[in-house]
């Protein structure tokens, strides 16, 4: 899966069906990648030279479960962030909303079993 396979993913997951917030969205799962990385999860895509001669540029391929966790990890931080600007910060300076234990769960399953291979 490729990043703008990626992007669709996360389209379809916020429902979301023009191309508007498209920049936004990529941001979303750049940050994405550097989150996952940070809770010690290492992705590496496999690097696919292109087909067309006149380009050569890289492909980058990532595995479906790697693609769907950062689509769930981007997925969450949007939701995050339309949440929190409606509610604001009440009373404390952290967010009420948290990480949802699904999406701690993914992490945490594909971490364990990351370390188990090694």
């Amino acid at each position: 899966m490729t990043k703008d396979n990626i992007l669709s993913m996360l389209k379809s997951n916020l429902e979301i069906v023009n191309s508007i917030q498209d920049t936004f969205l990529t941001n979303l799962i750049d940050v994405s990648f550097k989150e996952i990385e940070r809770e010690g999860i290492i992705i590496t895509p496999t690097e696919t030279p292109s087909t067309n001669p006149t380009d050569p540029e890289v492909i980058y391929d990532y595995e479906i479960d790697d693609a769907n966790l950062v689509v769930m990890y981007a997925a969450y931080l949007y939701r995050n962030r339309a949440s929190d600007s409606v509610e604001g910060y009440k009373k404390s300076n952290v967010s009420a909303t948290g990480m949802p234990r699904m999406l701690r769960y993914a992490l945490n399953n594909h971490l364990f079993a990351q370390k188990m291979r090694s």
